[in-house]
């Protein structure tokens, strides 16, 4: 009998991404309740009849959100900020989408500033913040969606004739969920003697419905936890001990570190571990291992959640055996984290022969969870598939530009002529219809190079002559012809390969397709001059030359999870941007943005491995910009991250100017700024472009107003506070008029 084998979680955006579709569909009013959960219903019966196919032992339920976990759980939780009054009169579908958004779009209620989002861990996946008040109470408990999945998954395993297959529930645990959100209260953890009773309960009804197992993900147990968060999950699950369903704890993403005695011993039946984020996988089995309780199972996960190659066969079986030898049928194998991560299959991809078996996308992973799952008990062979990335490392230094900020910018201000209060935004327009139509027929070669770049050239033109009308001071292109902020510059670079369905949820909606590294990265040509200079020409305002960083680039591609590879990797990218701002200036643009919003994203979890990470990541945007002319001015763009802990490393790029994003997380990033200081020039972003609600200009000034206080005026610019390209021209003017409208405003105000 082989090992159990499960999952943690899979991919909700479908092989087609039906539930992006589908529920855009649904806001727009193009199509009915009834019809869009329909849709998301198809998606979820295939994710459910994928795992059951595949031959699991366990299938996992519960992960299915319609926009996000942790947002459908607060919902369910019955969290509601006061500003939504009135939001619990719409059902828990669609109230997590006007939180979400900021717009009702069932009409009933009007715009509210939408929750704040930002990375999940170490991830491109974005979550949203649950708000909680100081005294929040938890009585508008509803677990509809939560149960109509148990009670789906259950009919699909009696219709395949599998219901003595157990089923998981996955369930975001009550410690993780009070350390993500954000809260009122002095001290977060004051919610948690009200909020248990809520989780007890919800496993209580989980085990009247027949629930074998619950998963409570407590992510939070791979940092470098504070003594009482670590007393909390004794009090947490010392609380939950005598509810039904079994629990099994699991971790990802890193090693637990300091917190595996805790973790192992915690009044539970069993606790999963991430191996494919460590070097040191067998010493940390073995570590685990002597620490659990004799009684209590753990699962391995050795298949990478976040990695598109294939499974290395042999180095699982030589982990696993020992693991078997030791816990029996005390072992479960399954995936280090949620497959949510990946694309969803790979069988729709024209692979080239010197990939073939060599890729897996999520529903791939599922069989190899099943094959690990035979090898930890040596049922079959390994197969010698291990896949290894041959790179050359950078030989030259890396190097930095020259001049001090404060001179620099004196000779870009003498270049530019810029007004106080410098307007601009963030780089892309609107993808319109137009714009996804004929990049498709390009792609189908129903149309000519010749008819595409004339089509994009089209609607680069449309978007200067908008910021012309608007009073925009510095342009950018539109970004018209790119897809993707760093699928465009992989499919210029040597050393990646880029798939056509590889789609991975980055938030809501929106989804990314990541870029695959497979061998040493290099720019053969130039990748944006020739669509810059273009723009430029339409102009006598600036026009910045777009781009996207090196650590962004690396980190939203599927690349290798190592350090080594990493550093040598990001370097390499350092260098062809560093080309591409050369020959930009040398075509005779002023301003170029080398955008970094990843830059915070890629740190490590582990304290101890975070110094390294932060020298080598400041090290490769300084070389990307280290040819630039002192009255070259190079900006940068971050966006959805928390800058508390590295302004320093801010500091240290030493970007002459940064657009951050600060509208949707209520001017909490510019603490860090007002805190620490910050020397050179800042745009913080003055609206979220994320949600369709337009601010006035009055709730845009509070942005300045509030940044004036910690930065002088000279160095202060304003802009949105991200990339317009999700939102539509309508929505896209009538935002930048505002914009415009408040900054004439301030400039009166300030001149003086």
């Amino acid at each position: 009998m082989s090992t159990p084998t499960h999952i943690l979680g899979y991919p909700r955006i479908g092989d087609k991404r039906q539930t992006k579709f589908a529920l855009e569909r649904y806001w727009k009013g193009k199509q009915d309740k009834q019809a869009t959960l329909e849709a998301l219903q198809a998606v979820f019966t295939t994710n459910i009849q994928d795992q059951i196919d595949a031959g699991l032992s366990i299938v996992t339920t519960g992960d299915f959100a319609h926009y996000d976990l942790v947002l459908s759980q607060a919902v369910a939780f019955g969290i509601q900020p006061p500003r939504f009054e009135g939001a619990e009169t719409l059902d828990t579908f669609d109230r997590q989408f006007y939180f979400a958004r900021g717009r009702d779009h069932t009409g009933k209620y009007e715009d509210k500033a939408a929750w704040q989002m930002t990375k999940w861990f170490d991830t491109n996946y974005h979550y949203l913040v649950p708000e909680l008040e100081a005294e929040q109470s938890f009585d508008n408990v509803d677990f509809t969606q939560i149960f109509k999945q148990v009670a789906d998954a259950q009919a699909l395993l009696e219709k395949n004739g599998k219901q003595d297959t157990p089923l998981k529930v996955v369930l975001v645990g009550p410690v993780s969920f009070l350390y993500l959100a954000s809260s009122k209260a002095e001290d977060k953890l004051s919610h948690l003697d009200k909020l248990l009773p809520v989780y007890a309960d919800l496993l209580n009804q989980l085990g009247e419905k027949g629930v074998q197992w619950v998963q409570m993900d407590e992510p939070i147990l791979s940092l470098d936890l504070e003594g009482k968060w670590q007393q909390a999950f004794e009090r947490a699950y010392n609380g939950l001990q005598q509810t039904p369903p079994e629990l099994i704890v699991a971790s990802y993403f890193d090693t637990l570190g300091n917190n595996c005695h805790l973790a192992c011993n915690l009044p539970v039946s069993g606790v999963h571990i991430d191996v494919t984020r460590t070097n040191k996988p067998k010493q940390y089995i073995t570590q685990v291992i002597d620490h659990l309780p004799s009684h209590k199972t753990l699962s391995i996960g050795v298949v990478d959640g976040r990695s598109v190659w294939t499974t290395d066969q042999t180095k699982v079986q030589e982990l696993l055996a020992g693991a078997y030898e030791r816990l029996q049928d005390r072992l479960w194998v399954g995936t280090g984290s949620s497959l949510l991560h990946l694309p969803v299959d790979l069988a729709s991809e024209d692979v080239p022969s010197e990939l073939q078996g060599k890729l897996a996308f999520a529903k791939q992973k599922l069989k190899e969870v099943v094959i690990c799952g035979q090898l930890a008990t040596g049922d079959v062979k390994a197969d010698a598939n291990a896949t290894d990335i041959k790179l050359t490392p950078y030989n030259d230094d890396a190097q930095v530009r020259q001049g001090a900020f404060s001179e620099r910018y004196a000779k870009q201000q003498d270049k530019l002529n810029l007004p106080l209060f410098p307007t601009t935004t963030i780089g892309s327009f609107p993808q319109t219809s137009e714009i996804r139509k004929a990049r498709s027929q390009w792609n189908k070669d129903e149309l000519s190079d010749a008819d595409y770049k004339t089509a994009m050239q089209a609607e680069i033109k449309r978007a200067v002559e908008e910021q012309e009308k608007l009073g925009i001071d510095v342009f950018v292109h539109g970004e018209a012809e790119r897809t993707d902020m760093v699928e465009y510059f992989a499919q210029y670079m040597d050393g990646f390969w880029l798939s056509k369905n590889g789609w991975v949820q980055s938030y809501g909606t929106r989804c990314v397709r990541p870029p695959i590294v497979v061998g040493d990265i290099s720019r053969p040509n130039a990748m944006t001059v020739e669509w810059i200079k273009y723009a430029q020409d339409l102009t006598d305002k600036p026009m910045k030359g777009m781009l996207t960083g090196p650590v962004t680039i690396l980190n939203w591609s599927f690349a290798p999870s190592d350090a080594e590879t990493r550093d040598i990797l990001r370097l390499q990218i350092a260098e062809a941007i560093n080309q591409e701002v050369g020959d930009l200036q040398d075509a005779g643009i002023s301003i170029i943005q080398i955008d970094e919003p990843a830059f915070r994203e890629g740190l490590p979890l582990k304290q101890a491995d975070q110094p390294h990470y932060w020298s080598e990541a400041v090290k490769s945007f300084k070389h990307s910009a280290s040819c630039a002319n002192e009255d070259t001015q190079i900006h940068t763009h971050m966006c959805y991250s928390s800058f508390h802990d590295c302004l320093n490393h801010i500091s240290d790029m030493d970007a002459d100017v940064i657009t951050i994003e600060t509208s949707r997380s209520g001017l909490q990033l510019l603490d860090a700024f007002k805190n620490d200081g910050y020397h050179n020039a800042i745009g913080p972003g003055v609206y979220d472009i994320h949600s369709p609600r337009t601010p006035d200009s009055s709730n845009m000034q509070v942005v300045i107003d509030e940044a004036q206080k910690y930065i002088p005026v000279e160095r202060l610019w304003v802009n949105p506070d991200c990339g317009l390209k999700t939102r539509n021209w309508e929505e896209t003017i009538s935002a930048l008029q505002n914009m415009v409208e408040m900054t004439k405003k301030v400039r009166e105000v300030y001149a003086s």
